[in-house]
């Protein structure tokens, strides 16, 4: 876990944070939620504070929160590569591609080998051309593609060019199966897990996702909220 050298001059000045976000939590809610317990903890009316990297409600992991003059490196940080772990349950689809919406689709899995799955992990290792998912948190004629979703409305989304730099499939117990990625800027994980049912010719979604690296940043040096809060003491 990351050292105490926190002070009202430190983080005006710029300070990295690393952040467990929890399930449940919007990255939005963790920069909120640190925004307010640094004001409150040294009376400070105004501080820059934002995040390097969306995380989706229903994943948890690490999330770097940038403070005071170090906002300036987002756009650098969020460059780095990143490692996810997770489970992808196969035989069934969401509109969301995780358990943000209910299940639409389900699928007969009774032919789906462990083979076929480390065979088809394989063919997403390199440059890929993937569609962000709907429910997603990019700009559309400046609204989110969410809100249009949730509206029922059909969008024509395009491929993005990603790289995945590994994909190891761990603990297969079908229908799912736990896997790391090792990915560049921009990969959507819920993406990779339709996708991968298509590519079976059948279905499947993100059941669990977390986020364990972005570059040299890692989890476990990461404080949840609650330690972040006694760190300031309050």
């Amino acid at each position: 876990m990351q050292a105490n050298t926190f002070s009202k001059q430190n983080f005006e000045d710029g300070k990295i944070l690393l952040l467990h976000k929890e399930i449940g939590w919007t990255s939005f809610d963790v920069v909120k939620k640190v925004k307010n317990l640094i004001r409150q903890a040294y009376q400070i009316k105004k501080i820059k504070v934002g995040h390097a990297g969306t995380l989706d409600p229903l994943a948890s992991g690490l999330l770097i929160i940038c403070t005071g003059k170090f906002t300036k490196k987002i756009s650098e940080i969020q460059s780095k590569r990143k490692v996810y772990t997770g489970q992808i349950t196969l035989g069934s689809t969401t509109p969301s591609y995780d358990l943000e919406t209910s299940v639409d689709k389900i699928f007969d899995i009774s032919n789906i080998s462990k083979t076929d799955i480390l065979e088809t992990a394989n063919k997403f290792i390199g440059v890929i051309q993937q569609k962000p998912p709907i429910y997603s948190a990019i700009k559309v004629k400046g609204e989110r593609l969410y809100e249009k979703a949730r509206r029922g409305e059909s969008i024509d989304i395009k491929s993005r060019e990603t790289t995945i730099f590994s994909f190891e499939v761990k603990d297969i117990d079908l229908p799912h199966f736990k896997f790391q990625i090792e990915c560049s800027k921009g990969t959507y994980i819920r993406s990779i897990a339709d996708d991968f049912g298509k590519y079976l010719k059948n279905g499947a979604h993100l059941s669990q996702l977390t986020r364990n690296q972005i570059g040299d940043y890692d989890l476990s040096r990461a404080f949840t909220i609650n330690e972040f809060k006694k760190q300031l003491n309050l």
